[in-house]
Order: structure tokens, then C-alpha cells, then sequence
């Protein structure tokens, strides 16, 4: 097993292909082929950075999540000799606005199809479980019990939407829960939103094919490397990948060591790629790097939540992250441990309108999946991350480097975490870049480009131990 539980040995293979020296031969390429005023032989190289590896490395190092990105961007660029640094935070605003875009057209599908007889049932039951609870609050006690959907309503397949974004997570269904599969998001993760920006977007731009360029992507995780292996993910008009090599954060610090280099020691260098989410704070009149409001695991559950109140319901009144920020429109509720959450949308006369739920973790995953196998998943929408923790605890991520008696491996995870959401959240209606690179390169969200740019699809695997490279992921 190499990260969370969820890569086989035959699966390794296809992440040993994906490596720094994998990169170091593409830059060695590069230079011989500028030595011999060769251009076709060059490729345009791409890094494109997760917010995740950024805070890991700003927690071990010292540094502030601004003065890491920074960092890299002179180490990739001025050091190594690749042409660009993009921040995979400007391509998770298109998958945020992607998977709250499709939960909408879930819900109502899936309410003109049987819904409202469901949540009529339930809110009955929530109506009498309150009931209840005044009487036990009263001295006299019953019993009380959740049941599960109506027995004469079919099994619904919209709701309830799943999280796509982890692909621990996504293999792991494809593996051995393949009727769960209608429920995960189409959204492109961020990882591979950023593909379709580098290799058709930025291609299109600059007027070169997707195969002249070679793309990047740093990640908290090894099974990332697998994602971007997918053949969903292959372009077969131009032979290449979206994304052609992913590394993690433990290899980049290595990539540091093996240049003799310390990052502490490394100069700043400007930002200067169109790919990034950062500017000046209007508060404080100083250069910042933007991020979402939520969790560390992308924020989909909080911004999905305020999306569907306010398209849905009319509500505009839905805290950016309801946990840190309580409030009486949604109620917030942690289960035995921090990484399964419950949130409620209460309506003004405190009906129950949407329930959503984080769970991480492979425990708490396969009680989701057993739920919706019977029936019984009363969630419309789950954030499913197969890290205890979320994704600033992947496997790809640098470990705690104190000893256990400073500083336990659970609090190391929570002081990343706390880094990751020190860079202040905008939400990406308010970023007008990506608006306006939206509306030039999709245009209409309805059409057969943006469903081939911005969605994917997922299969049951059938996996071939004696030749893992025909593996059909």
C-alpha cells in the first residue's frame, strides 16, 4: 500500500512512471535541444501547485503559504527552467461553480421524479422525532426511530451527489461498489480542471498543440498520479495526457535536496502567470494569496451548500463555512470524530431543506456506501475524502517532523490545516478572471464543450494483475 489503503502493487506501477526524473528528462530535452537552436524538440513545462502541498511545506518550513508559492515559482522557473507556475486554487473555482451547477440539476431532477413524496416523508419523521424529544425532555420517554424511505418510492440515483474530487476515494468505488457510481459528482477535480485549462485553453492561446506542452501538477497525494493516468483523461487527437506527471509534496521537497537547496534560502520571485489567485488585499493593501472558504479538501460541501440555498430556496443567508461560523440557518452537527459532519438547511419555519455530511476516512466512507445500498442514505449531498483528516493528510504529504511528545501526528495535521485556512477565502463568482476566461472559453455551460471540458465519467474496474499497464481505470 503506498497512500491511504487505496493502491494495489499493480497500481504502483503506474505511479512509479511518474516521477522527478521523469521531469528532470523532459528539462535536459529541453536545454539540448536549445543548444542545438533546435524548437521543435522543446516542450513548454507547467507547474501547476495544490494549496494543500503549499500549506504542508509552509508548516514544516516556517513560511507563510505566499512567501512557499513564491519560492517554487523561482525554483521551477529560475532554477530548473520551466515557463510556467500556475495554482491548482484558480482552477478549483471552476470545479466549485461545476459541482454546485450539477447538485442543482440533481435536486430537481431527482425532486420531479419522486422527491417531494421523499422529503415530505422525512420531514414527517424529523416533525415526530421533535416531537419525541420534548417528551423526553419531560419525563416520559419513546421510542424513536428513523425510517428509512418510503417503500413504494424507487431508489434514486441523483441524490445523494457524492464528492469526486479525491481519487482514493473514486478508485476505491470503481473497485468494489460500482452502484454507487451514478451518485459521484462529473465535476473534473481541480487537478484535472487545470488540465483541460493547460492543454486546450492556454494551447489555444498560444497557438501550439496540447502535445507541446508538458504539464505538471503537485499533489497531497500519490493516488492523484492515478488520476491523472485515466484514460478519460488521455487526448487521443493529440497523444498526450491533460495531465502528463504528477508529483507530491514529499517529492518536491527532494527535488530541493537533490539541488542542494534549502527553500528557506531560495529568493522570491514575482507571480506572474495567468493561473493564479492572488492579488492585492483590500484590507490590508498588501500582496495575498487567495484560497476558498472551507475545509482543506476543496470547500465543495460549504460552497455547494450556500449555492443550493440561495438557487434552490431563495436563501441568501448561508454562512461561507458554517462550522467555524454558526448561525441559525444551518444547524452543524460532529459525529464520534472531526472528519464526519452533519449540516442542516433550515427553512424559517425550521423544517430540514437539505442535509449534507462530510465523511472521512475509508470507516466512515463504507458506512455511506452501506446506507445508500439499503436505501438509507438520507443525505443530498456528501463530501467523501478517503484521508482521515482530509486532504492536508495525504499520503503524499510531509510528515510530522517532531517527536511524538511535541507535537502528536493528529495535531501536526490540524497545524497544516490551520495554515491552509489562514490564506483567505473569495469566493469564484468574486474572481473576475476566472469569469472572464469562463465565459470566453465555455461560453455555455449547457453545451457538448463544456460537458468535454468540465465533466468526466466513471467505470467498474477490471483489473489485470498479470499486465497492470491494460488495466482499464
Amino acid at each position: 500500500m503506498i497512500d491511504s489503503g487505496c493502491v494495489t502493487s499493480a497500481e504502483s506501477v503506474l505511479i512509479t512512471m511518474q516521477s522527478q526524473e521523469e521531469l528532470y528528462g523532459i528539462l535536459k530535452t529541453n536545454r539540448e535541444a536549445m543548444e542545438q537552436n533546435l524548437l521543435e524538440g522543446q516542450k513548454t513545462v507547467v507547474i501547476s501547485i495544490s494549496p494543500q502541498s503549499r500549506a504542508s511545506l509552509a508548516a514544516k518550513y516556517g513560511l507563510s503559504p505566499l512567501a512557499v508559492h513564491k519560492r517554487l515559482v523561482a525554483f521551477f522557473k529560475q532554477h530548473l527552467g520551466v515557463h510556467h507556475v500556475f495554482d491548482t486554487t484558480f482552477s478549483r473555482d471552476l470545479s466549485l461553480v461545476e459541482s454546485a451547477r450539477e447538485f442543482v440539476e440533481r435536486y430537481q431532477r431527482y425532486m420531479a421524479n419522486g422527491g417531494e413524496q421523499i422529503e415530505a416523508a422525512m420531514q414527517e419523521e424529523d416533525a415526530k422525532a421533535a416531537a419525541a424529544q420534548e417528551e423526553e425532555g419531560s419525563g416520559r420517554r419513546r421510542a424513536r426511530k428513523r425510517v428509512g424511505k418510503p417503500s413504494d418510492q424507487p431508489q434514486q440515483q441523483e441524490m445523494p451527489m457524492l464528492a469526486s474530487s479525491c481519487p482514493g476515494w473514486v478508485c476505491y468505488a470503481e473497485k468494489t461498489h460500482g452502484y454507487v457510481l451514478p451518485h459521484i459528482t462529473a465535476a473534473k477535480s481541480p487537478q484535472q480542471m487545470m488540465g483541460s485549462l493547460v492543454k486546450d485553453y492556454m494551447a489555444t492561446k498560444a497557438n501550439t498543440s496540447p502535445s507541446s506542452i508538458y504539464h505538471v501538477c503537485i499533489m497531497p497525494c500519490y493516488d492523484k498520479k492515478l488520476e491523472a493516468s485515466r484514460p478519460d483523461f488521455f487526448l487521443e487527437e493529440f497523444d498526450t495526457r491533460e495531465v502528463d506527471c504528477v508529483l507530491t509534496t514529499g517529492e518536491v521537497e527532494k527535488m530541493f535536496e537533490e539541488q542542494g537547496l534549502d527553500i528557506r534560502n531560495v529568493p522570491e520571485a514575482n507571480i506572474d502567470d495567468m493561473f493564479n489567485k492572488t492579488g492585492m488585499s483590500t484590507e490590508a493593501q498588501i500582496e495575498t494569496a487567495f484560497g476558498t472558504s472551507g475545509t482543506s479538501s476543496g470547500g465543495y460541501l460549504e460552497y455547494i451548500l450556500a449555492t443550493a440555498a440561495r438557487e434552490l430556496f431563495g436563501i441568501h443567508d448561508v454562512p461561507r463555512d458554517p462550522a467555524t461560523t454558526p448561525g441559525p440557518r444551518v444547524v452543524v452537527k460532529t459525529g464520534k470524530n472531526a472528519d464526519v459532519r452533519e449540516y442542516f438547511l433550515l427553512a424559517d419555519d425550521g423544517r430540514i431543506l437539505l442535509r449534507f455530511a462530510t465523511a472521512f476516512g475509508f470507516r466512515n466512507i463504507q458506512n455511506i456506501v452501506r446506507k445508500i445500498k439499503t436505501g438509507k442514505c438520507h443525505y443530498h449531498y456528501v463530501e467523501v475524502m478517503a484521508c482521515p483528516g482530509g486532504c492536508v493528510n495525504g499520503g503524499g504529504q510531509l510528515p510530522n517532523p517532531n517527536a511524538e511528545q511535541v507535537m502528536s501526528a493528529k495535531d501536526w495535521v490540524s497545524y497544516v490545516e490551520g495554515i491552509y485556512q489562514s490564506v483567505p477565502g473569495v469566493l469564484p463568482e468574486e474572481n473576475e478572471v476566472v469569469k472572464a476566461i469562463y465565459n470566453e472559453w465555455i461560453g455555455d455551460p449547457s453545451s457538448e464543450r463544456a460537458q468535454r471540458l468540465l465533466r468526466t465519467q466513471y467505470h467498474a474496474v477490471t483489473q489485470n494483475l498479470a499486465n497492470p499497464l491494460t488495466t482499464n481505470w
